[in-house]
């Protein structure tokens, strides 16, 4: 075979009539090329995806050797035929089996979910440059450090940078169009340059001492910061020479409180691969620039019966399929850690270590890294345990039958009738599946009328429900009582959803948790259930999420059309000027905290018009 077809065109080496598939004839017409293969069943499910650097040689041992693990004996059992995708490389095969992996979801894969983008670092690239928190694609334009395990570390990090070296964190919109220092400079987080009161060089000084921290290299920023203060003080600039004594103590101060720290200064993930019993946990140990910045635990489904090696080379191929790839990667679980090696090298384009058997130091990591794991699983044990039992209480008290339960629970909220938002929470087997969570704008009704705004939710949820669109839940719960539960039940009968089981949720007197009423279709007199019953427990975990998500949603709206009507309503401003103020401070809360001063900057807004908005707006 010459030719290699693009990377997202399948090249089948079989017909799709499983029962026409030729193994040996299939087996030796397979290249010794990199690419992507797809195990599939009789009933044309594909129930593995893997990747090869030689298609030929890694396929055919499926086939031609005895298999140690049940659980590959299995699979391969199962094969009526596979389909092959040829690629240009190692790498790009890896980019490939991440994403088919994650549309398909194969039963022989051991799956990894993390849809969240990883936190980052990001330093503009503009003459002050802006130190932010971001998520998204990496560009050329900007400087990004990390990336880092969740948000408070990025937050903490990008903190503790303020303290020491009073970098500017505001958007552009309100950077521009500053006339005086704001609550930041006051506070000594910031430097001002907004206003100009410190120059070009010097912010850029600050900003090559915040990138030198953030890459481990410490020792240098102290040395930088103790020369400037000699020369300040040689230069009878005392008052400047004690600025940058406060910022070298600063950064002392945060140096003494890391939890991990290296003497090579360099950048590297930890994984470590733990099981106990049947339940894996993966743990990733993240340390840049010397500096350890935290951890997270990932729990793989499709796992039962696989082996550590498995489940690492599965974590490393789905993790580092669209993520940066640090220099040092120690892991205790790997297969072929040389190969493995050499995959990521060639997709970060520089040379990548992985090791397995640490020493001194990357053992400590490693070990580390593995109490981690160890404690994840324990954690998750016991929150599984009382979940299971507050599940079976809830089902024993409200006479639901054992198993699976798919629970869904809506709420309103508003303000005297105002931006009104339903929220629909989603919980199956006692666990929040808050990728399910969905928020309803309430229009075209009477303010204030709850009856109708849950009428309307109801009948829009459904109603796709009963079309087949979306999972249909085994209990519904209405935070309300008699009223709002009537409106349910009338809602599912007009949709011909009657026999879903309905409960409404009645607050207690004065609204003490405890004292809740379950009320139920078809009966007078509402369950009380004792106020440390583990199924109340439950119930009102799932009431108070649903009262969070709509009260959030119902605040976010108002207060976006309070603004936008406020504007709106200011005789003189019409679209043109409304759209120069938002463009001008970044966005409506920009305008409300804008001064008089600020305001009147605004072409075409004098001074009288100024004052006319600012206090209107407050």
């Amino acid at each position: 075979m010459t030719a290699t077809p693009p990377a997202d065109s399948a090249t089948p080496m079989a017909t799709a009539d499983a029962s026409s598939f030729d193994l040996k004839s299939f087996l030796a017409s397979l290249p010794t090329l990199p690419g992507v293969y797809r195990m599939i069943r009789a009933d044309e499910v594909v129930i593995y995806v893997g990747k090869a650097r030689d298609l030929k040689r890694r396929v055919s041992s499926y086939f031609h050797k005895q298999h140690t693990s049940p659980r590959t004996t299995m699979m391969v059992s199962q094969v009526a035929r596979v389909e092959i995708t040829i690629t240009h490389s190692e790498a790009e095969a890896l980019l490939l089996e991440s994403n088919l992996i994650k549309s398909l979801s194969p039963r022989y894969n051991v799956l990894f979910k993390d849809d969240k983008s990883y936190p980052y670092i990001m330093v503009t690239g503009q003459t002050y440059p802006q130190i932010r928190f971001y998520r998204g694609t990496l560009d050329a334009k900007n400087q990004f450090f990390g990336p880092y395990p969740n948000s408070w570390a990025v937050r903490e990090t990008i903190g503790q940078l303020q303290k020491v070296f009073r970098l500017r964190t505001c958007d552009d919109g309100v950077f521009r169009n500053r006339s005086r220092p704001c609550l930041q400079h006051q506070i000594e987080r910031c430097s001002a340059p907004c206003v100009g009161l410190i120059s070009p060089d010097d912010y850029a000084k600050d900003i090559r001492h915040a990138s030198l921290f953030l890459e481990g290299k410490e020792t240098e920023v102290l040395e930088d910061l103790t020369n400037r203060m000699q020369a300040a003080s040689d230069a009878l600039e005392f008052e400047q020479a004690a600025l940058i004594r406060n910022e070298i103590g600063s950064l002392r101060r945060i140096l003494t409180k890391q939890f991990v720290e290296t003497t090579g200064g360099r950048d590297a993930d930890v994984i470590a691969v733990h099981v106990d019993g049947a339940l894996p946990c993966v743990n990733l140990v993240m340390v840049r620039g010397g500096r350890h910045l935290g951890d997270k635990s990932f729990f793989p489904s499709n796992a039962d019966g696989a082996e550590l090696q498995a489940i690492g080379d599965a974590f490393i191929a789905q993790h580092y399929a669209d993520k940066l790839v640090p220099p040092l990667i120690i892991c205790n679980a790997v297969e072929d850690a040389e190969a493995v090696s050499a995959l990521l090298a060639e997709k970060a384009g520089r040379n990548v270590h992985v090791v397995t058997q640490p020493n001194g130091e990357r053992r400590t990591w490693l070990d580390m890294a593995i109490k981690n794991a160890r404690m994840a699983l324990a954690q998750r044990a016991a929150q599984e345990t009382a979940q299971g039992v507050r599940l079976t209480a809830m089902q024993d008290a409200l006479g639901l039958p054992p198993g699976p339960t798919r629970m869904e629970c809506f709420d309103i909220s508003h303000t005297m009738g105002e931006a009104t938002v339903a929220s629909c929470v989603v919980f199956e087997n006692g666990v929040a599946v808050k990728g399910d969570y969905r928020r309803y704008n309430i229009s075209g009704i009477t303010p204030g009328d709850d009856y109708a705004a849950m009428r309307d939710v109801l009948t829009r949820r459904y109603q796709k429900i009963a079309a087949g669109e979306g999972k249909m839940p085994d209990l519904v719960f209405i935070d309300g009582g008699r009223g709002q539960l009537g409106i349910a039940i009338a809602v599912m009968q007009e949709i011909g959803l009657d026999n879903l089981p309905l409960v409404g949720i009645a607050k207690g007197e004065e609204r003490k948790p405890g004292l809740e009423e379950l009320v139920f279709p078809g009966r007078e007199e509402g369950v009380h259930l004792p106020a440390d019953h583990p199924g109340l427990h439950l119930i009102q975990q799932i009431r108070d999420e649903a009262h969070r998500f709509a009260i959030t949603g119902h605040r976010a709206r108002r207060d976006k059309l309070r603004t936008k009507s406020s504007l709106e309503e200011i005789a003189g401003v019409g679209a043109k000027r409304r759209q120069k103020l938002i463009v001008r401070f970044g966005g409506l809360r920009g305008v409300l905290a804008a001064s008089i001063d600020d305001l009147a900057t605004v072409e075409g807004i004098g001074r009288e018009l100024a004052e006319k908005i600012y206090r209107e707006l407050h």
